[in-house]
């Protein structure tokens, strides 16, 4: 951990959030005449645009200003959208305006802590997309950021406003298919032989703000499958068991209602797709819970067939459950070595009805909360727990290490080295609050 983080502080930070401290929600900004929520946003490339889209459908949400590094950007969503839209190139210009209530962060992986703890600074409530930070460190100052200023923060984790896995949930939790013990996610893409290739240094496209881009990280020649979206694949920037893995992460800590992993270890490396990654194409994590189960993760990017019909799996001694936001279905498990053969449940399938684009609906619980005040879906303390996992996996990776993780302290007991992962020292002047 950098000279400017102690671990006294550290310590502390997850002790009063595991308090409660600061439970209650400061009330909005006077609505204007036509009672809408006033927002913008920061990032509106790939995800950002999605998140644009979504948002159109709210008919009390009014855009009125968007942001981003890159100007092509900023300039085809400012005349693509109804009214006047305001343009800035730096998110703290937006920021310092006092009629806008929300912002809709969809930068970077590496940018979202220092938005999300500036906006709750600035008194806006914010829409943050997942992973939710780029350090578990990160992550506490953003929660402790929503607390004490009292803001509505809501994780872009869209499956938790999923009716069908609200369903899901009570299922599990009745012990429909007994205790679940293990349960799997992946994530699949064939990548080889040429990934996101392999590219020299150069000067970067016009309209692009590279050193904005970078932000508190190393400043570095520009690379064109670093940016716009390829950062995915660079460890300074994000990986893809931040990137997909927090979904389902997220999801299974729902379903089994789990805080936090006691232990975790990680295998994989660059092992067959020949690029500039600096990322694994193969990965497996386990992660251990003290309530007595497993959750596997797997990346494999280097082969493409599927490893289960559904997005996730969650194994009981009764049955089997595959599940996805379209449907679920659970297969009763039989036999068994030296037990009877009969099937131990009725078979399964349920179908999402009515459910909607579910970004769309976890936007609409983001508004509801910015009206009622109350905690959303996705609060900013489930994001961080979701997304730490991503982290723990990644720091296990790197250290070649099984960790045991004490969450409340959210310290790493039994390696000091890979405790110094929890976080990292930005470029100057950039800072967290």
């Amino acid at each position: 951990m950098s000279s400017e983080v102690s671990r006294r502080d550290f310590v502390k930070a997850g002790a009063m959030a595991a308090a409660g401290v600061a439970t209650g929600l400061a009330s909005p900004r006077a609505a204007g005449a036509n009672g809408r929520i006033r927002a913008g946003f920061i990032g509106v490339a790939n995800r950002g645009g999605q998140l644009i889209e979504a948002a159109r459908g709210h008919q009390d949400l009014e855009t009125v200003a968007v942001c981003d590094v890159y100007r092509p950007y900023m300039e085809k969503w400012a005349s693509n959208l109804e009214g006047d839209i305001a343009q800035y190139g730096d998110f703290r210009q937006m920021l310092d305006r006092k009629d806008i209530d929300a912002v809709f962060i969809a930068t970077p992986d590496h940018w979202h802590a220092i938005q999300t703890v500036m906006a709750c600074d600035a008194g806006k409530d914010v829409y943050v997309e997942k992973p939710l930070s780029m350090t578990i460190y990160e992550g506490r100052r953003m929660v402790e950021a929503a607390r004490r200023n009292k803001r509505v923060v809501q994780a872009g984790t869209q499956r938790r406003a999923s009716k069908l896995y609200e369903q899901l949930h009570q299922l599990i939790r009745n012990d429909t298919i007994g205790k679940v013990t293990v349960a799997h996610c992946y994530r699949i893409n064939n990548m080889w032989p040429d990934g996101i290739g392999k590219l020299p240094d150069s000067d970067p496209p016009e309209g692009l703000d590279w050193d904005m881009w970078l932000g508190p990280r190393p400043a570095r020649p520009f690379r064109a499958n670093i940016a716009p979206y390829k950062f995915r694949w660079w460890n300074n920037y994000s990986s893809q068991i931040g990137n997909w893995g927090v979904h389902y992460f997220d999801l299974i800590r729902w379903m089994l209602d789990e805080e936090a992993p006691a232990s975790v270890s990680a295998h994989g490396g660059r092992f067959a797709v020949d690029d500039d990654r600096t990322i694994p194409d193969t990965m497996e994590a386990i992660f251990e819970f003290a309530s007595g189960r497993l959750l596997i993760f797997g990346q494999y990017e280097a082969s493409g067939h599927n490893m289960l019909p559904a997005e996730i799996d969650l194994r009981g001694p009764k049955g089997i459950c595959y599940a996805s936001s379209s449907k679920f279905e659970v297969i009763p498990e039989r036999d068994g070595q030296f037990q009877h053969a009969d099937p131990r449940m009725e078979p399964m399938k349920v179908r999402a009805r009515d459910e909607g684009d579910l970004t769309s609906q976890n936007i609409r619980n983001f508004l509801d909360c910015i009206k009622s005040r109350k905690r959303p879906k996705a609060d900013v303390e489930i994001g961080h727990r979701s997304t730490t996992l991503a982290h723990l996996g990644n720091i296990a990776l790197a250290t070649k290490s099984r960790i045991d993780w004490d969450a409340e302290n959210e310290q790493i007991t039994n390696n000091e080295a890979a405790n110094e992962l929890l976080h990292y020292e930005y470029r100057a002047p950039w800072k967290l609050g």
